[in-house]
């Protein structure tokens, strides 16, 4: 395996064929521009071969310690984002919007789909270690806001914030991981960032529990990560400043021509490369048509208001149709090439991206409320439940990794994982609520099919798009799987913000009236606003709680068939996929082979 370090400063140089493109310039007369060192399609971008000069110089050691460092950066991302959801849950409620969790979410999953692209580009053609120190910012502001906002809107503009540093952070792990491993032990070291779930999965719930029953509160359960993540972060930066320096001392940027930041021509070529207006058109269409499904509903139906229908007909008459047109007609860059949509291990992948996402949320966007009042779990309890799917996940992907090591390939247990999703969901239909062992050892044992699911699909699908792509194509196609799986989170999101907010108050008075329950209406309001403090006052046993009880339990069903709607699709599109075999190459020799030959042929 080779190691792959980053490009610090805009003024050092680039490498490989860019050289002698120069010469032939300057024999012409022409002066080369900021422009000809960003190459089309075809042309390896000048973060990549950097990429692969200073890769030359790590050894064995050196190896050992960047995936360390990866570890590290992602356990800090991984428990704060564990412990973010369940932050996120009481902060919400505190500000009696416990409703618009999935609103909430939806926004930071559109954000995430829009940023991927451009994170690809600027590692691209900056180097990746300008995605750390870009991120490092975002993700602490972020956190700031959050943990010192005292309204819904404050908190969400802090969670938008976090979410552009938290993406960027992922991406650049996986982009690393892509850059420093042959196909063959690809999915071993892409479950390096995940390995922290294996300790989170327990951890979590104690930390969370700390916080929530003291004084410290959520606030700093979210706040204390503004200080230690950029610290986490050090070593990881370090390694890439070490890997700089050494291939610099080693002369390997010698006659590379410069790229300088303050030139108007590079800015020009970077904006149309990252395709600045499709991505604008695609966060505003995704945005206008997501969000009012998620605040439509509630105890008083929305859907005939202004601030709702306004905003879904401009994005499905205009934003939509803008996206599409730009992207076909006029993007000289679009975000999804139609060269690489053209392979279909390609659009299977990102399909698959977009519908696994979809589906699980559907069951897990409201798992916790289902667990703390359906099933009336404690906290530490919900929130290991919730983990389980990481955990099992992580312990199968990486005994999947070792087997396909030698097997070499990938799709039997792909459209295997698809399969036990659709069981999953059957077991999670049936056992949805109840205060008995059998009925909550049901729900954890449909979580840990999921979770075998989990370690059978996502990351193998993220390996096979990878090996269908050169080397220079590696971060782009990485940053499409990220984004048609952010896309997927919001449209799962959206499902069950939508299913949630359009039935679950109506519900919950329905039932309160069947027992007879006095002044049910203000109590379905209160229940359906701050369902934790309401479930204080009315333990297991009562009226109130029953009648709540069979509420979530009948909307979580609603959730649970959706979700094995979409999972039968997901199969579909595991079966479209070619089972690639995994070589001891960075990337297949034969790669973009089908959209290669109808080039030819065209």
């Amino acid at each position: 395996m080779s190691v792959a370090a980053p490009q610090v400063f805009a003024d050092q140089q680039v490498s490989g064929d860019h050289e002698q493109n120069t010469a032939n310039l300057e024999e012409k007369g022409i002066a080369p521009s900021n422009s000809d060192f960003f190459p089309d399609a075809d042309d390896k971008s000048p973060g990549v071969l950097r990429v692969e000069a200073i890769a030359k110089t790590f050894t064995s050691w050196h190896k050992v310690i960047l995936f360390f460092s990866l570890f590290l950066v992602a356990y800090a991302y991984g428990l704060d984002g564990t412990l973010r959801n369940t932050f996120q849950v009481y902060a919400l409620a505190a500000f009696g919007a416990s409703a618009q969790t999935s609103t909430v979410t939806v926004v930071r999953s559109i954000v995430a789909a829009c940023v991927q692209p451009v994170y690809a580009k600027v590692s691209d053609y900056f180097g990746r270690i300008s995605i750390l120190v870009i991120c490092i910012f975002f993700y602490s502001l972020g956190i700031i806001v959050q943990a010192t906002a005292n309204n819904v809107g404050a908190f969400s503009g802090g969670g938008l914030l976090n979410q552009i540093g938290y993406t960027g952070v992922q991406l650049l792990v996986e982009v690393i991981i892509a850059d420093t491993s042959s196909l063959r032990n690809r999915l071993f070291c892409s479950y390096i960032p995940a390995a922290p779930f294996l300790i989170n999965a327990w951890i979590s719930g104690n930390v969370a529990n700390a916080a929530l029953t003291s004084a410290v509160s959520w606030q700093w359960g979210i706040g204390m990560w503004a200080i230690l993540f950029p610290v986490i972060t050090l070593p990881l930066a370090c390694i890439f400043w070490y890997a700089q320096v050494r291939a610099k001392r080693q002369g390997n940027f010698e006659g590379l021509p410069e790229l300088k930041l303050a030139s108007v021509s590079l800015w020009n070529d970077f904006f149309w490369k990252v395709d600045a207006i499709g991505l604008f058109f695609l966060a505003a269409t995704l945005a206008l048509i997501l969000i009012p499904f998620t605040l439509a509903g509630g105890t008083k139906s929305l859907w005939a208001t202004a601030h709702v229908i306004t905003p879904l007909v401009i994005g499905v008459v205009v934003a939509l149709p803008l996206f599409v047109v730009w992207e076909l007609r006029f993007a000289r860059h679009p975000l999804f090439p139609k060269r690489l949509l053209k392979e279909r291990q390609i659009f299977c992948a990102l399909a698959m991206a977009a519908l696994l996402n979809t589906s699980w949320y559907c069951q897990g966007d409201y798992l916790y409320y289902t667990l703390v009042i359906a099933f009336n779990r404690d906290i530490i309890s919900a929130t290991r439940v919730t983990m389980v799917y990481s955990f099992v996940s992580v312990v199968i992907g990486f005994t999947l990794s070792i087997i396909v090591r030698y097997v070499r390939r990938l799709k039997s247990f792909i459209v295997a994982g698809a399969v036990l999703i659709i069981v999953a969901f059957g077991i999670l239909i049936r056992y949805r609520g109840g205060y008995s062992t059998s009925d909550f050892a049901g729900l954890v044992a449909g979580e840990v099919i999921l979770g075998i699911a989990g370690g059978l699909l996502p990351y193998p699908t993220q390996v096979l798009i990878q090996a269908a792509v050169k080397h220079e194509r590696t971060a782009l196609v990485t940053s499409l799987f990220y984004c048609a799986y952010n896309v997927g989170s919001a449209l799962g999101n959206t499902i069950a913000g939508g299913i949630w907010t359009n039935t679950m108050p109506g519900h919950i008075l329905n039932n309160l009236n069947k027992r007879g329950i006095a002044n049910a209406t203000v109590l379905a309001g209160e229940a359906y606003a701050d369902p934790f403090t309401f479930i204080v006052s009315y333990p297991p046993g009562t009226a109130e709680r029953d009648a709540l009880n069979d509420s979530y339990r009948e909307v979580q069903r609603y959730l649970c068939i959706t979700g094995i709607c979409i999972a039968v699709l997901l199969l579909a599109f595991s079966l479209g996929l070619k089972d690639t075999r995994l070589g001891d190459k960075q990337s297949d020799d034969n790669a973009e082979e089908d959209s290669i030959k109808e080039e030819e042929k065209n």
